[in-house]
């Protein structure tokens, strides 16, 4: 995949976006976004091999767009990539993306509604008892590791993988083969996960290939066999009165795979990390559990694993005193919105006992806000309540690195030692 260049004329701090690298250096990129917020929060970024698109910093403008559905839409190229992406996708014969998040208006009511009673709060909480099995069985693996592990790759990815697999209905022995395939699909820009590929864009087409064959084979699985599973949820169900098309339910199945971990094991490292960093919240939250509830917001804030979305202009709009012309396209940052200093106090500090994280976008809003985001929440909950609560003593054993890619990353390796009660 080639490196991003900037028009002639650019602003170089729009490369944040779009540059891979950038996200390997959060404390950096903040640092610009908070220029940007000041400076110019409407940034028109125009680079080679990209849509040019106007980046959104500030969390009133980010929330606008993201309120006003009517206007601001998602498509097949909502997850900011570059054009050549898409373009390996036809030439490769591979189906265009078709998810909730690149579907809009009553066609993405429609989908949504297929899975909309998995995520409801009773089925929510009715997950809770298989969320704390897979907790506890990942926290007990703890005693064999000698004091050290690595809790991003040992916990925290093998724990959501665990759930969302669980939720899916599919076989344990396939987990390690699906986290494979979720970094491929949003890794690809990570050396480390290139594996035998030298260019990211064959990586991701492959991991396409592989993820319609597997989730073809299950499919017709659960047609044949069906079961009280979400797979089967899937492989079943209707739009209009017609099965879902093979683009669409191969998307569904992969959105849901893959965002449905990723993002969550992100923040559970992100977070632990910042805990660690500000010791006197991790002895609070030892002392009293209550404050998960409100600590996990703060992780969610602060880590804002989900980095942008692209919004197709429907009618000339003016946004943040902006004219923004029918037919352009605007970039929503996340973790800018989530720092603004007008929405949040002291932003760049780590809180759990601020009173304002219940601002946070991490989620998105409105029609395309987060169908599993009660889960997520849980999950972090969950895992972290039941590590701090198996664990007498916790320190860093080397730096967090970070995932260099500019759709959705965080922290894939966080080195500890501690100590077993």
């Amino acid at each position: 995949m080639p490196e991003p260049i900037l028009s002639p004329g650019s602003d170089s701090r729009g490369m944040i976006f779009i540059h891979p690298e950038s996200f390997g250096d959060m404390e950096n990129w903040h640092e610009i976004a908070r220029e940007l917020r000041r400076d110019a929060p409407i940034l028109r970024v125009e680079a080679e091999g990209w849509t040019p698109f106007w980046a959104v910093t500030r969390h009133e403008d980010v929330f606008e767009v993201s309120r006003r559905s009517d206007v601001f839409f998602n498509t097949e190229q909502s997850a900011p990539s570059p054009n050549i992406t898409y373009e390996m996708l036809d030439m490769l014969g591979l189906e265009q993306p078709r998810t909730l998040v690149h579907l809009h208006g009553s066609e993405h009511d429609k989908y949504r509604k297929v899975t909309n009673d998995w995520f409801k709060p009773a089925a929510v909480k009715n997950l809770q008892a298989a969320i704390e099995q897979i907790a506890d069985e990942y926290v007990e693996k703890l005693a064999d590791m000698g004091g050290e592990c690595d809790f991003a790759q040992d916990l925290a990815v093998p724990f959501t993988i665990r759930v969302i697999m669980t939720i899916f209905g599919v076989p344990r022995s396939d987990e390690h083969f699906m986290m494979e395939l979720t970094q491929g699909l949003f890794g690809s820009a990570d050396p480390e996960y290139l594996g035998d590929f030298t260019d990211p864009l064959e990586l991701v087409g492959s991991t396409i290939a592989k993820f319609k064959d597997y989730f073809e084979a299950l499919t017709a699985e659960r047609r044949a066999h069906p079961t009280d599973d979400l797979a089967t949820v899937l492989a079943n169900g209707e739009v209009d009165g017609a099965p879902l098309g093979e683009a669409e339910l191969l998307w569904y199945y992969i959105i849901v795979a893959t965002a449905g971990h990723d993002t969550t094991s992100f923040s559970l490292s992100g977070g632990l990390e910042q805990l660690l960093a500000h010791p006197d919240q991790l002895q609070a939250l030892r002392k009293d559990p209550a404050l998960l509830g409100q600590a996990t917001e703060e992780i969610i804030r602060w880590t804002s694993p989900v980095r942008s979305f692209f919004r197709w202009v429907q009618e000339d709009v003016e946004l943040g005193g902006v004219l923004i012309p029918k037919g352009d396209v605007v970039l929503t940052s996340y973790p800018s919105a989530n720092r603004d200093e007008d929405v949040f106090i002291d932003p760049m500090n780590f809180d759990i006992f601020r009173p304002d994280s219940d601002k946070l976008l991490s989620f998105g809003l409105g029609m395309h806000f987060c169908l599993g985001a009660q889960v997520a929440r849980r999950e972090v909950r969950t895992l972290l309540g039941k590590f701090l609560d198996r664990t007498a003593s916790v320190e860093l054993a080397g730096p967090a690195v970070y995932t260099p890619t500019h759709f959705v990353s965080g922290v894939k390796h966080l080195p500890i030692s501690y100590k077993l009660k």
